[in-house]
């Protein structure tokens, strides 16, 4: 995304909606007044929820006034940390583990098909606006690997057949529903021992 483009989508002015108000006041009571500027990171999560998954200049700007501190202090916060969006996304904004364990079993594949049904590249938003997809280290579930993480949900243990399926759901804006593709609960492994097997070993 060019950077005129980028300059022209970002608003003006922020702020915050009163129900986010009200979160940012029982955030800070977390904090002793001079420290107030430790809430600099979950503040920036409200204000990437209440404007569709990306964070404006304008709304660090705005959680800088209230945290008394400087805006380069929270833009490098921002920059700093890959959870943060600072340009637009899609409305279904999916992030792709290509770390080890996942690539190993397959997440070059959920890549490619990226590729095929959202946008060509990495960052760019679908015709119909509803969707993005970049690639993303480690998630945190690589026992169930391939996995990949559509906003704040995630969809585990999945193949090319899923994939396309819960892709396509994006794409109609229907999404499916998260959790593991293998009926797998938890972490628990995905063959079960039965209760006899084994005790005579």
């Amino acid at each position: 995304m060019s950077l005129k483009k980028i300059h022209d989508q970002q608003p003006k002015e922020f702020d915050f909606t009163n129900d986010n108000q009200k979160k940012i006041e029982i955030i800070l009571k977390r904090y002793p007044e001079k420290n107030k500027k430790s809430a600099v990171m979950p503040l920036l999560y409200l204000a990437q929820k209440q404007n569709s998954n990306w964070i404006p200049l304008a709304a660090m700007k705005k959680i800088a006034n209230l945290l008394s501190m400087p805006y380069i202090s929270v833009y490098e916060v921002a920059t700093f940390y890959t959870m943060y969006n600072l340009t637009p996304v899609g409305k279904h904004f999916i992030q792709v583990c290509t770390t080890t364990p996942c690539l190993i079993r397959g997440a070059d594949k959920i890549v490619k098909l990226c590729k095929e049904k959202i946008a060509p590249n990495e960052n760019e938003i679908s015709k119909k606006g509803d969707c993005s997809w970049m690639e993303v280290e480690c998630l945190g579930a690589c026992v169930s690997a391939p996995m990949i993480q559509i906003n704040d949900d995630y969809y585990e243990d999945l193949d090319e057949k899923n994939t396309i399926e819960i892709l396509e759901s994006l794409l109609k804006d229907k999404p499916l529903k998260p959790g593991s593709y293998r009926g797998r609960k938890n972490t628990s492994p995905e063959v079960v021992r039965s209760e006899t097997e084994g005790k005579h070993a």
